[in-house]
């Protein structure tokens, strides 16, 4: 491949926050330091992802950490990918968004979604049949509500009658909107909204996503502004060599593994089908990016090439990867990919 890629590529890093062997507090604060360590070094923006009652997430309230990632940064963007939208009233969403705007001084990126196992959502009494209808009505109140003045909806979940919107994002018209995707058909609904994508899988199967987003766009997103995103999602691990990189991803991979198959194990659900059950397979099926900072560089401008992304979510820490490792794997993209690209 030559390497055709968008002239404003971008990189920015993606978190399930997932356990990693530490103390709960000791790892919210690695993770600060991390999202520190980013900001200085350029990248984008911090996505957080939202799960409950599993040790695939510690961050359950993602607006509530990514609180503490603005005010440890200046210029990381920070949001939810994805804040589930079926488990928030959209007025009490709005407003937690407003918040989090005002406080990172217009910083905020919102991803909005129904989640991914319905157990979790089952959890607070949302059931799997009530999730899609619940999420579509909450997110066209809260883009709604962006718009400020008074909120008004009658439907089949919510309704509000005449509510004042005392409360407004720093962002306008509203911060810019974000789905997780892997379906042709939602990448068009994104596009025709003006919402970003962020996709994970073969780079191949993304293309498919990201060539439907493309043709519904309204405007051309390679020229003037960096918005819309076209994400695609890697686990990125840089070491000194290959087997010292590949050693580091495997061990880490494996306790990720554990920690999302946890309520597929204790509710005794199959787990999805393109799930690498292995290090190796992870590789296979590009879930996972693991060498030297020269290999690394090339597998990952293919990979993006192939599938038509122009922004990089990084999974910079994920499992038992020790915090150095995480900053060296930052700091190595930094000086040998985004520099030389810019």
């Amino acid at each position: 491949m030559g390497n055709a890629l968008p002239s404003n590529l971008t990189f920015g890093i993606f978190d399930h926050l997932d356990e990693n062997g530490c103390d709960i507090a000791e790892q919210y604060s690695d993770r600060l330091r991390l999202a520190e360590v980013c900001d200085d070094l350029g990248f984008y923006a911090y996505h957080l992802a939202e799960h409950h009652c599993t040790p695939h997430g510690r961050g359950p309230s993602p607006n509530l950490f990514l609180s503490s990632v603005a005010q440890r940064t200046r210029q990381l963007r920070v949001g939810p990918l994805v804040m589930l939208l079926p488990l928030y009233h959209p007025l009490r969403a709005f407003e937690e968004i407003c918040m989090l705007d005002q406080l990172s001084g217009g910083r905020v990126e919102l991803g909005i979604g129904r989640g991914s196992l319905p157990a979790e959502l089952g959890y607070f009494g949302i059931g799997a049949d009530a999730a899609p209808g619940c999420y579509a009505e909450a997110s066209e109140i809260l883009l709604n509500a962006m718009k400020g003045g008074t909120l008004s909806h009658k439907g089949e979940h919510f309704e509000l009658s005449s509510i004042p919107l005392t409360l407004g994002p720093h962002q306008r018209p509203h911060p810019p909107t974000w789905i997780a995707t892997n379906r042709p058909e939602s990448a068009r609904w994104a596009a025709a909204n003006g919402a970003n994508i962020a996709c994970v899988g073969p780079s191949s199967s993304v293309r498919k996503v990201t060539d439907a987003f493309r043709a519904h766009q309204q405007h051309d997103a390679d020229t003037g502004d960096q918005a819309p995103f076209r994400g695609l999602l890697r686990m990125v691990v840089i070491g000194a060599s290959d087997l010292h990189a590949c050693s580091l991803a495997a061990s880490a991979y494996e306790h990720w593994l554990n920690s999302f198959k946890f309520l597929y194990d204790l509710n005794e659900l199959q787990t999805p089908p393109n799930l690498p059950l292995t290090f190796d397979e992870a590789v296979e099926s590009e879930l996972c990016v693991a060498g030297t900072a020269a290999s690394v560089r090339q597998t990952l401008l293919n990979q993006l090439e192939e599938a038509g992304a122009n922004y990089l979510l990084c999974q910079l820490a994920f499992g038992s990867l020790p915090l150095d490792a995480s900053l060296y794997t930052a700091a190595t993209i930094q000086s040998e990919i985004m520099a030389q690209l810019g």
